[in-house]
């Protein structure tokens, strides 16, 4: 049994929670919000997770010290906009080669760092991990079978955090691939608010298979000039979550997608859905990567384009659909 940590007590660090409980581990939930930390610990409920109860003896608070003392394992699970300021607060607390499991998936604006750049920057002494792939927190919190894969540079690291979570409802794969694992995470996001903007504007299954199709293709083409490997974009954190995320109602993106392709601002869609929309914090990230890598990425150019300079969805559609023509293959040689 391991005691650990989980900073977040959203609807993702609780599912998780659930999980590790469920393996055998001590499990204390900090949320920085001291109404919330009351609230799931009297009620033993998440309110966005109906119908999933709290085992009695796991811990909330908000308090980040007890939160991290004597822990074996932190899992890092607050929005992505959060992940700097979060493990700033952690650093008081935070012990020389502390395991850090961050499961949150974002590209930082500014800086534009993966988020577990980001967490080595602000703990230099902490060995981070990263945990991603096709995951609803709202399947993990009731049990459904969900596959996942943890990367670390170091083997035996990544062995550990696929030992914590593994279970006959959560099976985790190893990789090295800490980069393209969350690039994958981050820029499926962006993807998935396109493919719900289509929704929204009445578009069909052609549309979506379209836009994960070439979605993923975009995904793989800067990940890899970055320095991911290819297999990880055809794996879960890349093909995986981008299928699941543009194709579920519990993707808060594809849901607020929905809403701006029904004549919603970007305000009033996220407002709307409640929760952090990753890919619209992920979005201007996403393409000033694109420049500055000199890789083509037309539905991240056009979702930016309707976020943030107020162009009309139908209009960015039809013009994904009249660029100029190309081959679907670079490389192949005609006989």
């Amino acid at each position: 049994m391991a005691k650990i940590g989980i900073i977040g007590a959203g609807t993702w660090g609780t599912a998780l929670g659930l999980v590790l409980y469920g393996n055998g581990h001590q499990v204390t939930l900090w949320s920085a919000f001291s109404e919330d930390a009351k609230e799931l610990d009297k009620k033993r409920e998440h309110k966005n997770l109906p119908g999933v109860r709290l085992p009695g003896d796991m811990e909330f608070t908000d308090s980040m010290e007890q939160a991290m003392e004597e822990k074996e394992v932190l899992v890092l699970a607050v929005p992505s906009i959060y992940v700097r300021s979060t493990a700033k607060e952690m650093a008081a607390f935070c012990r020389a080669g502390q395991v850090i499991v961050n499961v949150a998936k974002g590209i930082e604006e500014d800086s534009l760092l993966t988020l577990s750049q980001v967490i080595e920057e602000e703990l230099p002494n902490a060995d981070v991990a990263v945990l991603s792939g096709p995951s609803h927190a709202e399947e993990v919190s009731r049990g459904v079978p969900t596959t996942c894969v943890a990367g670390a540079s170091k083997r035996e690291l990544a062995e550990m955090v696929q030992n914590l979570f593994m279970s006959p409802k959560f099976r985790v794969y190893i990789s090295p691939d800490v980069l393209g694992i969350e690039l994958g995470g981050a820029l499926k996001n962006v993807i998935a608010l396109a493919a719900g903007i289509a929704d929204g504007l009445e578009y069909g299954d052609n549309t979506k298979a379209a836009l994960i199709t070439r979605g993923i293709h975009e995904i793989g083409r800067l990940g890899m000039k970055m320095g991911g490997e290819s297999e990880t974009f055809g794996g879960l954190s890349g093909i995986g979550d981008l299928i699941v995320t543009c194709a579920s109602m519990h993707s808060r993106n594809r849901r607020a997608g929905i809403l701006m392709g029904q004549g919603y601002s970007v305000e009033e869609a996220m407002s709307q859905v409640g929760m952090a929309v990753e890919g619209v914090y992920s979005a201007k990230a996403a393409w000033k990567l694109a420049r500055e890598y000199r890789v083509s990425m037309p539905i991240v150019e056009q979702v930016n384009q309707v976020l943030f300079e107020g162009k009309d969805p139908a209009e960015a559609v039809r013009e994904l659909m009249m660029r100029d023509k190309t081959s679907e293959m670079g490389t192949a040689a005609w006989k």
